[in-house]
């Protein structure tokens, strides 16, 4: 079936592309015929006004302008014979410039927007007239920027010109004329830029990319008034001939495309033509083709099913009786198999939880190895937190044992007081500190939250008095949450020590702690003021022992093994940059069972 599919699909593929072409052909003869017939009407309609400039050299009115151009009557008069000139020749405006460039005379001297007295010295075609040569330019006019075709001529000795005769023709009629067909015609010229279309959308566009110094040409000479001159989506999809190309305009339909040079200038035509209907013939030839084949090959193919079957029954008798032989020695060749398969499957599962458990104290190790970091960096500060009071204990002993020789009993009994405090401050730090240290037991798997906090601020006390930052602490009280009490307070110390490090050096620390109930989870928000993370630290967060903090302060294991803490109790961590500045974690951490009953119990 796959191969017969195969074959349809190439008959038609074949028959397609055949009456495709064929038809692309015939569309392609009647376009030239079309294009011919546009070439004529357009070297036609250009000729009608090619005498006009001319004409005003044989004029007494010009010539006497010419030679005493501030003379107001001869001007006046230059002015209302170019006005009846340019009406009887359907022109769109004639005038007339003297040797430096500027307008002398014009037809439309009444309209407040008319050439008079304007600079033209940059227009090509008055440099074409001042050399002897008839002028022939398109361009964009530079005071009511209207597009134009404009035709000059010298006046006077063509060898030393006194003047310049101009007249601009619109050339919009053609346009109106190739609107409303089923075609796209465009007219472009020596630069090309499109400068007539039948869809006025296309105007001033480019076919091919324009090169930088005629860019910069087109701006001096302001021949398309500064207008940007977009390159034309125009793609081309495959060569036919050397005239006829099909394109997609705009990412349109293919469309049949046809050049023709004007006679006389150095113009083009092109003829865009819709090649729908080539396609729609095309498709019914495919299809024809296509049933044609399939039926064919229908027909070739019940001939071959019978043949086979007749062979087939004849094989099939034989091949049973293989059959129920080889069916009998691959049972027992499964058994062995079967039974191999569940041997190698018990040592797989004996192999498996073996890994599991190795695997398990790998992760405890990694835990303890995290907090023992952590331990190692507040070492510095418990140390000193210990020798201040062992320090006041030298001191105070000392001066008890005087203060006892002397018979000041109350000032003894005070420093004894005093060094009581000192000891159960000191217990208070080792007993928090060998809690944090030790590995996590059976006990306990709830943790009041409060108690956590306080023993994590604990043990960063010498911390925070060096950085000193606001403590922000909105805390919502008696919150129990479903995690054993020393894991809490590992993930606490490292994330709060991480926002410490941040805050480290700057100006105005400030470090907020926030509790937010949702549902039967608390989200605590740890936020600081320092400069928050960067792309490189959000891609790598909770990679393992990657850090941000110099070598030897840190392995790089504090945020993933928070994560699996809070992973493994069914929480989660979350890191942003706060709008306000600075790094924001947030634990999800469930609530204890009575705890989620109380919030549930309080919300209904």
């Amino acid at each position: 079936m796959l191969a017969l599919a195969v074959l349809v699909g190439l008959a038609g593929s074949l028959g397609y592309r055949y009456s495709y072409d064929n038809a692309l052909t015939h569309q392609g003869e009647r376009g030239q015929v079309q294009l011919h017939l546009y070439g004529q009407a357009l070297s036609s309609e250009l000729a009608r006004y090619d005498y006009v400039p001319s004409l005003l050299s044989l004029d007494d009115k010009i010539a006497a302008l010419l030679a005493h151009p501030e003379d107001r009557a001869r001007v006046e008069a230059a002015n209302q014979y170019l006005a009846a000139l340019n009406a009887r020749a359907g022109t769109r405006t004639i005038y007339v410039l003297n040797a430096s460039g500027r307008v002398l005379a014009t037809s439309n001297w009444q309209r407040p927007d008319s050439y008079m007295g304007e600079d033209l010295l940059f227009r090509p075609y008055f440099a074409d007239a001042m050399e002897g040569q008839l002028g022939r330019f398109y361009g964009v006019g530079t005071t009511r920027s209207e597009a134009g075709y404009y035709l000059s001529a010298p006046l006077g000795d063509r060898n030393k010109p006194g003047g310049v005769a101009v007249v601009k023709v619109g050339l919009e009629p053609l346009e109106n004329r190739w609107q409303g067909a089923d075609t796209q015609m465009l007219l472009t010229d020596e630069n090309g830029v499109v400068i007539l279309a039948s869809d006025p959308s296309l105007k001033l566009t480019t076919l091919k990319p324009l090169a930088p110094e005629l860019r910069e040409r087109l701006l001096r000479n302001l021949q398309y008034n500064r207008a940007p001159l977009p390159q034309l989506e125009l793609t081309t999809v495959r060569k036919l001939s050397d005239s006829d190309t099909l394109v997609r305009l705009r990412r349109g339909p293919p469309m049949l495309a046809q050049n023709a040079e004007l006679v006389g200038t150095d113009w083009h035509l092109t003829l865009l033509t819709n090649t729908s209907q080539a396609r729609v013939a095309a498709l019914n030839t495919a299809a024809l083709a296509g049933v044609l084949t399939a039926f064919l090959l229908l027909l070739a193919a019940a001939w071959n099913v019978r043949r086979r079957i007749a062979s087939e029954r004849l094989a099939a008798r034989a091949a049973l009786e293989a059959a129920n032989g080889e069916l009998e020695r691959k049972v027992a060749e499964r058994t062995a198999d079967l039974s191999a398969a569940n041997q190698q499957l018990q040592a797989e599962i004996g192999e498996r939880i073996r890994a599991e458990a190795t695997l398990r104290q790998a992760q405890d190790g990694l835990l303890q190895a995290g907090k023992l970091a952590a331990v190692g960096q507040m070492s510095t500060g418990i140390a000193h937190e210990l020798n201040q009071p062992l320090a006041a204990l030298r001191t105070l002993s000392g001066n008890t044992q005087k203060f006892l020789a002397r018979g000041d009993n109350a000032t003894a009994q005070a420093n004894l007081g005093t060094i009581i405090g000192l000891v159960e401050r000191m217990g208070r730090i080792t007993g928090a500190l060998k809690s944090f240290a030790r590995k996590p037991g059976n006990g306990s798997r709830t943790a009041p939250l409060d108690d956590a906090l306080d023993n994590a601020l604990f043990l960063l006390d010498t911390r925070l008095q060096e950085v000193r930052p606001e403590l922000v602490r909105q805390i919502d009280p008696g919150l129990v949450v479903a995690c054993d009490p020393n894991r809490l307070e590992q993930v606490l110390v490292n994330l709060i020590g991480n926002a410490l490090d941040a805050l480290s050096g700057s100006t105005g620390p400030r470090l907020e702690l926030r509790t937010h109930l949702t549902g039967g989870n608390v989200r605590l928000t740890i936020r600081d003021s320092g400069p928050g993370l960067s792309e490189e630290a959000f891609a790598r967060l909770f990679e393992p022992f990657f850090t941000t903090k110099p070598t030897g302060q840190g392995l790089g294991l504090g945020l993933t093994l928070s994560a699996g803490i809070l992973d493994e109790i069914g929480g989660s961590l979350d890191a942003s940059n706060h709008p306000d500045g600075g790094a924001c974690f947030t634990l999800a951490l469930p609530l204890a069972r009575q705890e989620t009953e109380k919030v549930n119990g309080h919300g209904a």
